[in-house]
């Protein structure tokens, strides 16, 4: 396939993002410079058991806004929980949204958000550039290393009715400010640390070898892999070393920005399928498939991918084929997923050989098929279901 070069057209999209510890106190500033007074607080059950919601809260106070809290968000967001937060955020007659949390809070409020100006369904939404009116004031605190929804023009939404996870992709969901404190992220537990650890590692790898890279997003992305190689093994080893987890937050930093503008592949397809149809968690999807889409893929792209393998420290050598150099790379992805913990199989988590060819339909219609570097047919999808079974 034919990769840009400098004098294609492409575009590169980021919000304002605080890197730092302690840059999470600084949330009642920013909602005051965004015009924020009655703020909707978008979280989740587990981060208001961790303190950062209270936290978040306090800050918002200390500069005098009015906070109504929303929480009813669950782990793969609702298309109703969306609607649901766009009614509560009118009732209380608010103008600013902040969301702390993992991608799930994040990108409800992302839905909250366009809901609310545009007087519409969220699932309406559904597809490229199709929010007329961007949302009001939106920060978001991310507590997890992973989503990268913080900087993305993504929303991830499960249609409820269709059991489908629906990819809203515009400019108009892009937050205004990211507040990145790697504090936030220290409450995690291994398992969750891990998932989204390589869900950032998968945001990175598909970005480079998108369709839609650039010599931009392409800086990124290598750098999100050597940082995750680095910095993931360490926060699982060292869960409170804080230059760890400051270390991981910024890959899945580079990472987001990779793919918000470069977009994905076939993995989160994939895993968008998996996720909507079975309601299993995101990143671990993700983990299970990567390696599979990988050697599915590597004939389209073994330069680029042969670049990722140097970047995660795979031993590669110009004397090996094509064939050699593809299982080294995935080797290595194994034994990176091996040494945090991630070693389950679809089947483990209750995935069926009977389920996979609605899997893989449902798979072929994701947006981030365009991106992918090669045409999968629905045989080669299921197959690579099967292979992670």
């Amino acid at each position: 396939m034919n990769f840009t070069n400098p004098l294609d057209l492409r575009k590169f999209v980021a919000p304002e993002f605080i890197t730092g510890k302690d840059s999470a106190t600084l949330a009642g500033r920013y909602a005051r410079n965004l015009g924020g007074e009655r703020v909707l607080l978008v979280t989740d059950a587990g981060v208001i058991e961790s303190g950062w919601a209270d936290a978040t809260a306090a800050s918002l106070r200390e500069y005098g806004h009015k906070v109504t809290l929303f929480s009813d968000i669950s782990p793969n967001p609702r298309d109703t929980e969306c609607m649901q937060g766009a009614d509560i955020y009118r009732q209380n007659d608010c103008n600013a949204i902040v969301a702390v949390g993992g991608g799930s809070p994040m990108d409800a409020a992302k839905g909250i958000g366009i809901v609310v100006t545009n007087d519409r369904h969220v699932l309406e939404f559904e597809g490229v550039d199709n929010v007329p009116r961007p949302g009001p004031p939106l920060i978001c605190l991310p507590t997890t290393s992973g989503s990268s929804a913080d900087v993305s023009q993504f929303a991830i939404i499960l249609d409820s009715v269709r059991k489908v996870k629906i990819a809203i992709v515009s400019k108009a969901v892009v937050p205004d400010a990211s507040l990145l404190d790697p504090q936030l992220t220290s409450t995690m537990p291994p398992d969750l640390t891990a998932h989204t650890g390589l869900d950032a590692l998968t945001h990175a790898i598909e970005a480079y070898v998108s369709n839609a890279s650039s010599p931009i997003t392409d800086i990124f992305a290598l750098e999100a892999v050597r940082a995750i190689r680095s910095y993931l093994p360490r926060c699982m080893e060292h869960p409170a070393d804080l230059e760890a987890r400051a270390g991981m937050q910024l890959g899945s930093l580079y990472a987001g920005l990779a793919f918000s503008n470069a977009i994905l592949g076939a993995v989160h397809a994939l895993a968008h399928s998996l996720g909507g149809l079975m309601d299993l968690p995101h990143g671990q999807c993700n983990a299970i498939l990567l390696e599979h889409v990988i050697a599915h893929n590597f004939s389209a792209a073994p330069e680029r991918y042969a670049r990722i393998g140097a970047a995660l420290g795979a031993s590669l050598d110009s004397e090996m084929g094509q064939d050699e150099q593809c299982e080294t790379i995935t080797e290595t992805i194994r034994q990176l997923k091996h040494r945090v913990g991630v070693d389950q199989t679809l089947s483990s988590l209750g995935v069926a050989r009977d389920d996979l060819p609605g899997l893989a339909r449902f798979a072929l219609d994701d947006p981030c098929m365009a991106t992918n570097p090669k045409s999968l047919t629905e045989q080669e999808v299921t197959e690579i279901y099967a292979q992670a079974l």
